[in-house]
């Protein structure tokens, strides 16, 4: 021991202490990394192994691949907080080897994105320079805390070498269609092997031989995955580019900045990821997934079934028809008028040069013509967010476009009006409006002196009664009145025989079909951004509106050094404005004269300026950490199979635990899926979904402070006299929630680890509650998880001597039940990931060794390997001391032995403020410290307090604990 690590004079030469701990965890740590101990061997490929374990002769007894979402490295790195989970996959992990199984646990960063992009504008320091040092840093933190990662294996989304793979995977994705009769996705050579040989029909019925080169390429980028088009996007002048509809809030803003954002028309790249509604709804049922997450995927991809209906128009000079998509077709008989989305590309065809005779008043807006009314209204809603236009009781706005529609089930003229209450994104950004059965129709109705008809039956007394027809519409047993013609009737019927007889109709007569659609919208893929992967595209000067993907020979295709990485900057209010992606800047890279191979020669070319999202990274990420030096394949084929793919014929494969937050539910879970079945469906990978197992864990909170100002003040250097709470003399407002560095009450894992080490940091953070809570942070309480470290230290080393005082003699009965009672305890909550309880078990046990002259040995070895999967560095260095030599990492998990769980017990009532929250099986003489801990790790406990800080805990053992909360 150093002199700088020594205790106090006052204090045992050989005691447990911050110091000590950060000796021991500095020498272990290096021990681990000199003899690669966590280095998971491949069954194949640079990263295979002769040796069946590192180290280790053992055979492994099946494999284990633990992931944790990827982070983020951020410049202000990690705080208490964001290590909860990587512990927990950790623990998992350490378990799960001790078992016997190859555990494969890698880290690696989702690097691309704009807050580097944007520290670089402010800073002028190239993103990549910020980008390489945040992930440096928390490379640092996480090795301090001891995580089993195999660091071979850690990738960035900004490695060249990775983003090479990336623009294949997206080429993958571009050069695919997916075939609906097969249900999967198919190489588009074979959609153009399909039209030239006459079995597939070309849209307008032509021979494929008579299509030009550009009819031809129109017809395919209609069926690729990957394809540009016109369409309404979320633009965010704030931040310079479009958004993802899952990156824009509720109340339309910008997820990240809250930069208010518009609905524009713009030429975009998309992901078809609509065409896999119905396997990413499937194949939900066959994920281990927590059931709310499954239950934000299906409301987000929202399957609706019902009809597409064509209403013929005659206007302007545009003879054709206005399709809508309805889930009511039963309603047909009740449409008095139309409504297109300002932004639907119809609506300046089918607009006159002048009102039709009898036009009223209340529908032109005061303008002199259609066309300067329809014009003045676009520009209106341009303006507007998606939300507010959405908004309830607003009062509906609209003009009418000059134009009418023939109902196609009674031949009657309809009007056609633009409303912004109607979005081009959603459906087919037209609708059929029915104002008696729907309460926005209704209102734009009254608003604009429309006729209503009643076509599903209020009852013999409802028919005066708004409310009853609405209440009618939604029942689904009322039946359909009003609804026939001189071929089909619909009255009598409720809605889903009425539905089914008048979409046979509509086929019939060739004026509608039945369909089933989604809420979930194609994938928006380009961003106006520098720091993201370039798209591996580019465009002939003669034929610039059809995408030429770069042959696999051209990849990667690298970012160019460029001096301004800001997007044009725009008012945060200016919907009109245009976006300036700054790669259009790099002229000498963005021009090109190149030969693609593909026997035209060398020809002029213009790059995409656009660059991916953040998320095409982390669409593919677990299957790189598996084989990251191959530079063949972006996955070895026997390496994928090995590590995730299907155990049996049911089995859909996968990670086998991931670990996040509940927050990406849809972003990056849909965004990961969607990608992985493409590579499923072209044969890249034996595994049909990604993540077989998904766990969302809690967060850390903690209290923050502001001052009258509203000023966030240092959570630190607060005091509470008399439950008021002060800072430099100035009272404070108390609230809860996030920890962060803005609100000013984080707490850095490398201060934690100077003051207790980083043993202590894992067990306090996995003895705090359940995984899957939301659990508060307070330091006061860090000193119980520190305290059982020294206990287990003084077990087994004498702190005087520094010598090991296990006894040789065997254990007791009452001794010996206490050990396997723990064991099996331990081991079925680590199996599922319940450490603060696991924790529990094992404070029971160390106290129950406390009270022994001499801890036998086979106690106290069992003890250090059931201690070693959560505090490693401890467990390591006690097992050496103990005689052992390597590393206690693959020491078989103790099995507890069944005779000596049978004991007497009694039930103790377990109370959080007087009510009954648990109840808890425990030992006659258990001790009352030992009950508290497990009083305060149970589950009843844990959801009882929901984040609350605990006051005091009264103990009467063994039959009664008392919670106080704060």
């Amino acid at each position: 021991m150093s002199e700088s690590t020594k205790p106090a004079s006052d204090e045992p030469a050989f005691r447990y202490t911050a110091a000590m701990a950060g000796e021991i965890e500095a020498h272990w740590q290096a021990y681990w990394a000199e003899h690669g101990t966590f280095e998971a061997p491949n069954p194949s490929g640079p990263l295979a192994t002769g040796e069946p374990v590192p180290g280790d002769g053992h055979d492994f007894k099946g494999k284990q691949y633990i992931l944790d979402m990827f982070p983020y490295p951020s410049g202000s790195g990690l705080h208490v907080g964001h290590p909860l989970g990587f512990i927990a996959t950790d623990v998992f992990g350490r378990y799960q080897r001790m078992l016997g199984r190859n555990v494969l646990h890698a880290m690696g960063f989702d690097a691309f994105g704009l807050p580097a992009e944007q520290y670089a504008v402010q800073t002028g320091t190239h993103p990549r320079v910020t980008t390489e040092k945040n992930i440096e840093r928390y490379r640092a933190q996480i090795s301090r805390i001891g995580l089993a990662h195999d660091k071979r294996r850690g990738v960035a989304t900004t490695d060249v070498s990775f983003y090479r793979w990336t623009q294949w995977i997206f080429l993958q994705i571009f050069n695919s269609w997916y075939d609906r009769d097969a249900r999967r996705a198919r190489p588009v050579a074979q959609l153009v092997g399909e039209f030239e040989a006459g079995v597939r029909a070309t849209p307008d019925g032509r021979a494929w031989a008579d299509l030009g080169p550009g009819e031809r390429a129109d017809v395919i980028d209609g069926y690729r995955l990957a394809y540009i088009a016109q369409a309404p996007v979320n633009w965010c002048p704030g931040l310079g580019t479009v958004l993802a509809n899952e990156e824009v809030t509720a109340d339309g803003r910008s997820e990240r900045g809250n930069f208010p954002v518009f609905k524009r028309s713009l030429r975009q790249w998309m992901m078809r990821i609509t065409a896999y509604g119905d396997r990413l709804l499937d194949d939900l049922d066959r994920l281990d997934w927590p059931e709310p997450i499954k239950l934000m995927q299906r409301n987000w991809i929202g399957r609706s079934e019902g009809a597409r209906v064509r209403f013929a128009v005659e206007a302007a000079d545009m003879t054709g028809a206005i399709e809508v998509f309805t889930t009511r077709p039963d309603t047909l008989f009740g449409a008095t008028y139309m409504v297109l989305a300002p932004e639907h590309p119809l609506v300046d065809e089918i607009t006159p040069e002048v009102w039709p005779a009898g036009t009223k008043d209340a529908w032109t807006g005061g303008a002199a013509s259609p066309a300067s009314a329809v014009a003045a209204y676009k520009a209106q809603a341009a303006a507007k967010s998606e939300v507010e236009r959405q908004s309830e009781g607003r009062q509906k706005t609209g003009v009418f476009t000059g134009a009418y529609a023939i109902n196609p089930v009674n031949g009657e003229q309809i009007p056609v009006f633009v409303a912004d209450y109607v979005l081009w994104g959603y459906g087919t950004g037209a609708i059929m409006a029915v104002p008696a059965h729907d309460q926005r129709d209704f209102e734009f109705a009254r608003a604009f002196e429309l006729p209503m008809r009643i076509v599903v039956s209020p009852g013999p007394n409802g028919s005066e009664d708004v409310t009853a027809w609405t209440e009618a519409y939604d029942s689904y047993d009322a039946p359909v009145v009003n609804s026939a013609n001189a071929e089909v009737s619909l009255d009598g019927l409720v809605v889903r025989a009425a539905s089914k007889r008048i979409i046979g109709w509509l086929e019939e007569q060739g004026t509608g079909t039945g369909t089933v659609t989604y809420r979930l919208r194609d994938w928006l893929f380009s961003r106006q951004r520098y720091w993201g992967e370039p798209f591996p595209i580019v465009y002939d000067v003669e034929d610039p509106m059809h995408a030429v993907a770069l042959p696999d020979s051209m990849l990667p295709l690298e970012l160019p050094e460029i001096d301004d990485y800001a997007p044009h900057p725009f008012a945060p209010d200016d919907a009109t404005s245009e976006p300036a992606p700054p790669l259009a800047r790099a002229t000498d890279w963005v021009e090109a004269e190149l030969d693609l191979g593909d026997g035209r020669g060398v020809r002029r070319y213009r790059r995409e300026t656009n660059t991916m999202p953040q998320w095409a990274g982390s669409c593919w990420y677990p299957l790189r950490y598996l084989d990251p030096t191959n530079e063949e394949r972006f996955v070895g084929v026997e390496v994928e199979k090995y590590w995730m793919g299907p155990r049996d014929a049911d089995d859909v494969g996968g990670v086998d635990l991931y670990v996040g937050g509940a927050e990406h539910a849809v972003l990056h879970l849909l965004y990961s899926r969607f990608w992985h079945k493409v590579l499923f469906d072209l044969g890249h990978v034996t595994s049909a979904e990604p993540f077989r197992k998904l766990f969302n864990q809690g967060y850390i909170q903690a209290y923050a402070y502001t001052d009258q100002r509203g000023v966030y003040v240092p959570a630190e250097e607060v005091e509470e006299v008399d439950g008021v709470y002060y800072f430099q003399g100035q009272k404070v407002q108390r609230e809860y929630g996030k920890m962060g560095k803005s609100l000013k009450n984080s707490v850095s894992p490398d201060e934690f680890c100077d003051t207790y080490g980083a043993d202590t940091l894992r067990v306090y953070e996995m003895s705090m509650g359940p995984l899957d809570v939301s659990r508060p942070w307070e330091t006061k309480a860090v000193a119980g998880s520190f305290r059982f470290l020294q206990r287990v230290w003084r077990n087994v080393v004498d702190e005087e001597t520094g010598r090991v005082r296990v006894g040789s003699t065997g254990p007791d009965l009452p001794t010996l039940r206490a050990l396997h009672v723990a064991i099996a305890g331990v081991r079925e909550d680590l199996d599922n990931l319940r450490f603060n309880t696991a924790i529990a078990k094992l404070i029971v046990l160390n106290n129950h060794l406390t009270k022994l002259p001499e801890v036998p040995r086979p106690v106290a070895e069992a003890l250090v390997v059931m201690v070693a999967p959560i505090a490693p560095h401890l467990a390591e260095e006690l097992w050496g001391r103990l005689g052992h030599e390597g590393t206690v990492a693959y020491v078989p998990f103790p099995v507890a032995d069944p005779q000596y769980l049978v004991t007497d017990e009694v039930t103790c009532v377990v109370q959080v403020a007087g009510k009954l929250r648990d109840k808890l099986q425990v030992p006659p003489d258990i001790a009352e410290d030992a009950l508290r801990e497990l009083a305060l790790a149970s589950e009843g406990v844990q959801r009882a307090l929901d984040g609350r800080a605990v006051r005091t805990v009264i103990v009467r053992a063994p039959k009664l604990v008392n919670v106080v909360p704060a």
